[in-house]
């Protein structure tokens, strides 16, 4: 048997340590869950009946198994595309039409992103029409859904192409501080992406239409008034030929900025409410909490880009880890294929920052609002998605960018 190297002990080490971990998280959420499953948090009494408590236990429960299955599937074909040799074979193919290292590694990358879509296919559709099936959410037909996945792949494709090219352009020829400028050009088409995707790109997957409701329409105009917000306008979304989940978003950037409300949201809310989310929605930017993210992506970015750069120096960091030919490429693939197993224990800082930001969103809703009318609307959109109102605290804050619902609740009750 032949010796097996120190990279490849501590990537299988850590790979085993992140799955077992994920699923010790998840036992735990589930105990708690089930634990809590009778007895209605104090502060959700008089507002969500036993039945309803229970469907959002059961329905997040039932999602928690599913990600347990896909936190193993994926654990065993990250090791069969490393370390089995399978993202190899795939590289040693593309390399016998003897194209570019540019095209080569592009296709490599391309065909990687097909087949990986492909073996999550059965999942998703077992998550589509049996588990969001079985609680009523589902919507979604099978021709919508086989759309969707053609859809979803064909833009992927056409969006990533000619970024690859540009990355794996700068990797070859832009000398040893490629690395800079791929983060400055990241960043840059990290912008024009937010610009664009509102405009050109959601409208493929769902139509938007403009607020034509009269007295809402007048509601949210003054709101955008008093905080001093331009947009190009309020957003209906058909989410409702997928699901029956609401919710409501910020998107764009610059002239792009635009506020989306699910049709199903609508449905449920009042006036006020709707007003009260829509402030919530305006708090995060007027408080900079986009712009803030994308500091913190951008310097997140720039960190991995170095560590890249030093890494496709090492052949051993191909060698161990399944490959045997060393190249840009592969060298980007494999730090993209394994950086989720080292990165899984900050995703608590994450949420910290998110949850902040959710807090500061409210307390601006609250001011320019009504406390109120944002805490029936929260409450409604837990109802209406069955999200448990009784996480795991340690599950959550791996999981959950938004604070556990009892402690928002609390939080806003000090402004109604």
């Amino acid at each position: 048997m032949e010796n097996i190297s120190i990279i490849s002990l501590i990537f299988v080490a850590a790979l085993v340590a992140a799955t077992a971990f994920q699923l010790w998280l998840s036992k735990r959420h589930t105990q708690y869950i089930n634990a809590h499953k009778d007895n209605i948090p104090e502060a959700f009494a008089d507002k969500i009946t036993l039945e309803q408590h229970q469907k959002a236990a059961d329905y997040t429960i039932a999602g928690v198994k599913l990600g347990q299955f896909n936190e193993v599937l994926a654990a065993i074909l990250l090791l069969l595309w490393t370390l089995a040799g399978g993202l190899n074979a795939l590289d040693q193919y593309w390399r016998s039409f003897e194209l570019s290292t540019v095209s080569t590694g592009i296709i490599v990358i391309l065909s990687l992103l097909v087949i990986s879509t492909i073996l999550d296919l059965p999942l998703s559709i077992y998550k589509t029409f049996v588990h969001e099936e079985k609680f009523g959410f589902n919507r979604t037909k099978k021709g919508q859904f086989a759309k969707d996945q053609v859809l979803e792949l064909t833009v992927s494709l056409v969006i990533l192409s000619p970024l690859l090219w540009v990355i794996l352009t700068l990797m070859e020829s832009a000398g040893t501080y490629w690395w800079v400028y791929t983060w400055a050009f990241l960043t840059g088409y990290m912008l024009f992406m937010m610009w664009a995707y509102p405009a050109f790109i959601a409208p493929l997957f769902n139509k938007f239409t403009l607020l034509e409701d009269a007295e809402l329409k007048s509601t949210i105009e003054n709101l955008l008034d008093r905080c001093g917000f331009a947009s190009q306008g309020i957003f209906i979304m058909d989410g409702s030929k997928r699901s029956a989940h609401g919710n409501a978003y910020f998107t764009g950037f610059g002239a792009q900025k635009r506020i989306v409300f699910f049709d199903t949201l609508l449905k449920s809310l009042s006036a006020t409410e709707i007003e009260a989310v829509l402030a919530h929605e305006l708090g995060h930017f007027k408080r900079k909490h986009i712009r803030k993210q994308l500091i913190v992506m951008s310097l997140t970015n720039l960190a991995g880009l170095a560590l890249l750069g030093w890494l496709i120096t090492q052949e051993a960091f191909f060698t161990d880890l399944g490959g045997t030919t060393q190249s840009i490429y592969m060298g980007l693939v494999l730090f993209l294929l394994i950086t989720p197993v080292f990165s899984i224990y900050f995703q608590p800082l994450k949420s910290i920052m998110s949850r902040k930001h959710e807090f500061e969103a409210d307390e601006f809703a609250a001011k320019n609002s009504s406390a109120t009318a944002l805490i029936n609307a929260l409450v409604k959109l837990y109802q209406e998605n069955s999200n448990t109102l009784t996480p795991d605290p340690l599950y959550s804050a791996f999981h959950d960018s938004h604070p556990p619902a009892g402690i928002r609740v609390k939080h806003l009750q000090q402004f109604a």
